[in-house]
Protein backbone atom coordinates (compact mmCIF):
# COMPACT_ATOMS: atom_id res chain seq x y z
CA UNK A 1 0.00 0.00 0.00
CA UNK A 2 1.09 3.39 -1.15
CA UNK A 3 2.63 5.65 2.18
CA UNK A 4 0.09 8.88 2.56
CA UNK A 5 2.75 10.92 3.17
CA UNK A 6 4.75 10.07 0.01
CA UNK A 7 4.08 12.91 -2.22
CA UNK A 8 5.54 10.43 -5.38
CA UNK A 9 3.14 7.49 -4.29
CA UNK A 10 0.71 6.62 -6.99
CA UNK A 11 -2.20 4.39 -6.44
CA UNK A 12 -3.29 1.88 -9.57
CA UNK A 13 -6.71 3.62 -8.87
CA UNK A 14 -5.99 6.99 -9.23
CA UNK A 15 -3.31 6.54 -12.23
CA UNK A 16 -6.74 4.30 -13.75
CA UNK A 17 -8.82 7.52 -13.20
CA UNK A 18 -6.25 9.94 -14.81
CA UNK A 19 -5.97 7.77 -17.68
CA UNK A 20 -9.33 7.66 -18.29
CA UNK A 21 -10.77 11.39 -18.12
CA UNK A 22 -7.49 11.69 -20.37
CA UNK A 23 -9.09 9.01 -23.00
CA UNK A 24 -12.58 10.85 -21.96
CA UNK A 25 -10.92 14.34 -22.98
CA UNK A 26 -9.62 12.47 -26.66
CA UNK A 27 -12.81 11.03 -27.16
CA UNK A 28 -14.42 14.46 -27.01
CA UNK A 29 -12.07 16.00 -28.81
CA UNK A 30 -12.23 13.09 -31.94
CA UNK A 31 -16.42 14.10 -31.57
CA UNK A 32 -15.99 18.25 -31.99
CA UNK A 33 -13.67 17.51 -34.72
CA UNK A 34 -16.02 15.71 -36.23
CA UNK A 35 -18.91 18.26 -35.74
CA UNK A 36 -16.54 20.70 -36.88
CA UNK A 37 -16.07 18.73 -40.16
CA UNK A 38 -19.92 18.50 -40.82
CA UNK A 39 -20.18 21.88 -40.35
CA UNK A 40 -17.63 22.89 -43.17
CA UNK A 41 -19.06 20.52 -45.52
CA UNK A 42 -22.76 22.04 -44.90
CA UNK A 43 -21.13 25.26 -45.06
CA UNK A 44 -19.33 24.24 -48.76
CA UNK A 45 -22.47 22.76 -50.01
CA UNK A 46 -24.03 25.99 -49.11
CA UNK A 47 -21.60 27.93 -51.82
CA UNK A 48 -19.00 29.42 -49.08
CA UNK A 49 -15.71 28.94 -49.40
CA UNK A 50 -14.28 27.30 -45.85
CA UNK A 51 -10.69 28.10 -46.74
CA UNK A 52 -11.65 31.86 -45.83
CA UNK A 53 -14.33 30.60 -43.05
CA UNK A 54 -11.22 28.81 -41.55
CA UNK A 55 -9.14 32.32 -41.87
CA UNK A 56 -11.87 34.64 -40.78
CA UNK A 57 -12.02 32.46 -37.75
CA UNK A 58 -8.34 32.48 -36.82
CA UNK A 59 -8.49 36.22 -37.08
CA UNK A 60 -11.89 36.39 -34.93
CA UNK A 61 -9.19 34.41 -32.17
CA UNK A 62 -6.59 37.15 -32.65
CA UNK A 63 -6.12 40.46 -30.01
CA UNK A 64 -7.05 43.62 -32.84
CA UNK A 65 -3.54 45.28 -32.23
CA UNK A 66 -1.50 41.97 -33.12
CA UNK A 67 -4.12 42.15 -36.06
CA UNK A 68 -3.71 45.21 -37.57
CA UNK A 69 0.23 45.22 -37.05
CA UNK A 70 0.40 42.35 -39.30
CA UNK A 71 -1.58 44.14 -41.56
CA UNK A 72 0.30 46.89 -42.00
CA UNK A 73 3.56 45.14 -42.27
CA UNK A 74 2.11 43.04 -44.78
CA UNK A 75 1.21 46.25 -46.73
CA UNK A 76 4.60 47.85 -46.16
CA UNK A 77 6.37 44.38 -47.77
CA UNK A 78 3.37 44.44 -50.72
CA UNK A 79 4.44 48.23 -51.79
CA UNK A 80 7.43 47.45 -51.31
CA UNK A 81 7.02 44.64 -54.08
CA UNK A 82 4.57 46.73 -56.07
CA UNK A 83 1.85 44.39 -55.36
CA UNK A 84 -0.80 47.15 -54.01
Amino acid sequence: MADANDPYAVTADELRQFIERFEQLESEKKDVADQQKELMAEAKGRGYDTRVLRKVVAIRKRKPDELAEEEAVLELYKAALGMS
